[in-house]
């Protein structure tokens, strides 16, 4: 048994009576002293450990960015001529046009050699093998649960998640960026009206896929995940979070030219490419989109979030690493593309999508102990299917 601290009654305060524990978190602290007066399990104690990743926050809705589609943030800009740091991270940074051409610049350098037609075959025939050995190696402890995609992405959970957010949660890579700005996940179970069918693809151990599933509280829906690692599927199985009546996993390579899914085409609701399409061959690309127009029902939508072009991860990549234009293979055999919005625009409107958001998301880390600035940058949009 576990017995909190009394310095939890703040979080208590922030999770509100809405809090699905609120009653047994109320046992714990019926002394005035704030002090809990019994033990919680440790199952409890690790739900709260879960919550206590998003905080809570009253406030006004923002305003509408009308470029980007997205609500307005930004509570950490840098200032002219401030401090860089002073914080881990900054959000919406500018390049200049020097910083541009010195980041294609590294991009030439690094694409001057090309590998073969014979290499490049060889990483797509066993493409399989590699990220199987990947999962093999790091199991589920490589990525971290993806907290912050229903802020950026409310459609995941709209019986979950307040929608008058004053700006997305941003992905966090330090403890820092966990927990500063403004930004919540309010547990408000509500009733939805039909049922809900989520897609994700390239669902990896399941780190988008358990958050959805643990704040969006509708009976009603039902996720879908798949991966082409056979090694990722076993493990997320395995998860005891993996709830049958609520998930279905399955082994996919979306690159092949049928599909065997258990789910009929146009009955999807939402289909969800979370750092996926960028593992795919660009000539294949076309190929994936217009199997997910196929699945997705009329007025459905796709949240896309993917790496940017000129990403610190791009730029890192040393000469002899370059499968073709903007597409590399890592160390572990695993290779990733790196997009430019139009790259996106095209792919979607080209096969028949509505585009309702897309915009590239830069930002700038900061390794204070070694003095160290990384230029982070991705890419994220939303494409609807015409009703």
């Amino acid at each position: 048994m576990i017995v909190l601290s009394s310095g939890l009654r703040r979080l208590r305060l922030r999770l509100g009576p809405a809090c699905l524990a609120t009653s047994e978190l109320r046992r714990c602290w019926r002394q005035d002293s704030g002090a809990p007066d019994r033990a919680i399990s440790p199952h409890f104690a690790g739900a709260l450990s879960n919550m206590a990743e998003v905080t809570t926050i009253a406030g006004n809705r923002g305003n509408d960015d009308r470029e980007t589609g997205r609500p307005q943030f930004g509570t950490r800009n840098l200032p002219h001529d401030g401090n860089v740091f002073q914080h881990n991270a900054w959000d919406n940074v500018t390049w200049d046009e020097e910083q541009e051409k010195l980041a294609q610049q590294k991009v030439n350098e690094n694409s001057i050699v090309t590998m073969s037609p014979e290499q490049l075959s060889k990483y797509e025939i066993e493409a399989d093998k590699y990220w199987d050995k990947f999962y093999g190696i790091h199991n589920n402890g490589f990525f971290k649960d993806r907290h912050w995609l229903l802020i950026e992405f409310p459609e995941l959970a709209p019986n979950t998640v307040k929608q008058d957010t004053l700006r997305p949660m941003r992905a966090a890579l330090t403890d820092e960026d966990k927990n500063y700005g403004d930004k919540h996940i309010k547990i408000l179970d509500l009733p939805s009206k039909d049922n809900c069918r989520i897609l994700e693809i390239g669902c990896g151990v399941g780190n988008t896929v358990f958050p959805i599933l643990m704040y969006n509280t509708d009976s009603k829906l039902f996720v879908y995940c798949c991966d082409f690692s056979a090694k990722a599927i076993d493990i997320l199985q395995q998860n005891p979070a993996y709830n049958v009546d609520r998930c279905k996993a399955f082994v996919l390579d979306v690159t092949q030219e049928t599909w065997t899914t258990p789910f009929e085409p146009e009955s999807l609701d939402i289909i969800v490419l979370i750092f996926i399409l960028s593992a795919i061959h660009p000539d294949k690309m076309q190929h994936v989109v217009r199997q997910i127009y196929r699945y997705l029902k009329p007025g459905g939508i796709i949240l896309f979030r993917d790496y940017g072009r000129h990403d610190l991860a791009q730029l890192r990549f040393k000469k002899g690493n370059c499968l073709g234009e903007n597409f590399y293979v890592r160390g572990d055999g695993t290779k990733v593309y790196f997009f430019s919005q139009e790259d996106i625009r095209k792919l979607f409107t080209g096969n028949g999508f509505i585009e309702e958001q897309n915009f590239m998301d830069r930002r700038l880390q900061v390794n204070r102990g070694k003095q160290l600035k990384m230029y982070r940058v991705w890419v994220q949009a939303k494409y609807r299917k015409p009703s």
